[in-house]
């Protein structure tokens, strides 16, 4: 048998690769990370979900965004305090994170190699450290390997980036911003979740999208919910448009000539309309794997193999739905198949989490997808604004929505916008997933009062149109 320095050697510190190093160490592995940058933790720490997430929470605690509907008069900061406000929670946040990470990799002897790696052969890395200017470069070989290196925004050449007046998401998050105005292109996740904090902070906001629809992934309720909640804010749909050309005036602030014509004038401009595989410099072409055009590699969906066994990838390199949550659960799920170790994987829904203002939350089928499948279904229905608690936290415009199957009465879907959905989510979630059904959420008692009580609102809504089972003799 072949000598190699590691029995697996995973690229990148996301959290694919972490999760993976430490399944992997856990079988009696030894293992190494290899990762470029300056801390652990990958986009996901450093550009990614966790500052996006704080930034979001810091906005709406600097600007009382959940106390709004009770006028308390609450003074808003200005914009240099508040940009220190957020620096200081993010600085905290992601430090605190880092020495999670660390303390559970030294934990695991887990070695972690920095530096950037590509492949010189089927079983060995050339990894390339500068320190002061100078580069050193030595090798690493492994029977099996994970590509866990995550992606980075795209950037289109006909886009005029300046890290300044125009952006892209990861500048956002490495220096937040506070434009007097800013169109944000791309309505996806990541554009909609800042177009959305920024418009918290009373900063006007357009997005530009060019598809005709936000979301198109999300129940068709829910989102013409989270649609209304934005125009009543101010914030401007350019649905189904695109990008003619953007040019800079004197000022350096960008303005902005659509397809149809129409022109749009800000402070900065925010691009978010995709992301790529990291994969430009793994040499990839050493060892046989050929990336998508947008970066992206192709794996066995079953067993996160990529065209070479063994050579695994996980987390947002191999695509949707690019989960911090779901790259874990790939990473651990392709280290157990690398060492024959038995994989116990939930076959159940996950659940998507979106966080914008109001959050968004969904797991199972929607009510559409319910249909096309040939399926017979009620819905039921809760508006916050139906619940105690909603009236309490003064947030009366969130909506959860229950798909319930009419043969066998169990719960299909949920979706869920407004206040705490990422967290409601998961009360859906188990009863989904145990096959639990109308008449648990009906009959069962929930605390008094809570948000988690729309989902007894919305299962009396459907049991009220369903036909009851007959009583047994």
């Amino acid at each position: 048998m072949t000598d190699f320095d590691y029995d697996f050697v995973i690229i990148g510190g996301g959290p694919a690769g972490r999760r993976a190093a430490i399944q992997a160490s856990k079988l009696g592995k030894s293992v190494a990370i290899v990762d470029d940058q300056k801390k652990i933790g990958g986009v996901s720490v450093h550009t990614g979900t966790l500052p996006s997430k704080t930034i979001r929470e810091s906005v709406l605690s600097i600007t009382g965004w959940r106390d709004q509907y009770f006028k308390s008069g609450r003074q808003r900061s200005g914009a240099d305090a508040t940009r220190n406000s957020i620096s200081s929670r993010l600085s905290t946040t992601l430090g605190d994170e880092v020495e999670v990470i660390d303390s559970q990799l030294s934990r695991n002897n887990i070695e972690t190699l920095k530096g950037r790696a590509k492949f010189a052969g089927p079983n060995k890395l050339a990894v390339s450290q500068s320190v002061q200017g100078k580069t050193t470069t030595y090798t690493v070989t492994a029977e099996k390997f994970l590509i866990a290196v995550g992606t980075k925004p795209y950037r289109p050449d006909h886009i005029p980036f300046n890290g300044s007046s125009v952006v892209d998401s990861d500048s956002i998050a490495a220096n937040m911003p506070m434009p007097k105005s800013i169109v944000v292109v791309g309505g996806g996740v990541i554009g909609l979740e800042y177009a959305t904090i920024f418009s918290t902070l009373e900063i006007p906001v357009t997005v530009v999208e060019a598809r005709e629809n936000i979301l198109e992934f999300i129940d068709r309720d829910i989102v013409a919910n989270f649609t209304h909640q934005l125009s009543e804010r101010g914030i401007s749909l350019r649905l189904g448009r695109t990008i003619k050309k953007i040019e800079l005036n004197k000022n350096g602030n960008p303005h902005v000539e659509l397809d149809d014509g129409r022109q749009l004038r800000s402070e900065m401009l925010l691009f978010t309309a995709g992301r790529v595989g990291a994969v430009d410099k793994l040499g990839l072409d050493k060892i046989g794997i050929e990336p998508d055009n947008r970066g992206r590699l192709t794996v066995d969906p079953k067993t996160l193999q990529t065209s070479q066994p063994h050579i695994y990838a996980a987390g947002d390199i191999i695509g949707f739905p690019a989960l911090a949550s779901t790259s874990m659960e790939q990473g651990r799920l392709a280290a157990c198949h690398a060492f024959d170790h038995p994989i116990h994987c939930s076959e159940h829904s996950f659940p998507l989490g979106i966080y914008s203002i109001p959050e968004i939350a969904s797991i199972g089928l929607s009510e559409d997808d319910a249909r096309d499948k040939g399926m017979q279904v009620e819905v039921g229905i809760a508006r916050f604004q139906e619940t105690s608690r909603g009236h309490i936290l003064g947030n009366c415009k969130g909506l959860l929505k229950c798909i319930f199957d009419l043969n066998d009465r169990k719960l299909l879907g949920v979706h869920i916008v407004g206040e705490g959905a990422t967290e409601l989510i998961h009360i859906g979630q188990a009863v989904l997933n145990l096959s639990g059904g109308i008449d648990y959420l009906s009959g069962t008692v929930f605390n008094f009062p809570t948000l988690a009580e729309a989902y007894k609102v919305a299962a009396l809504d459907a049991y009220n149109r369903m036909p009851q089972p007959r009583l047994r003799a």
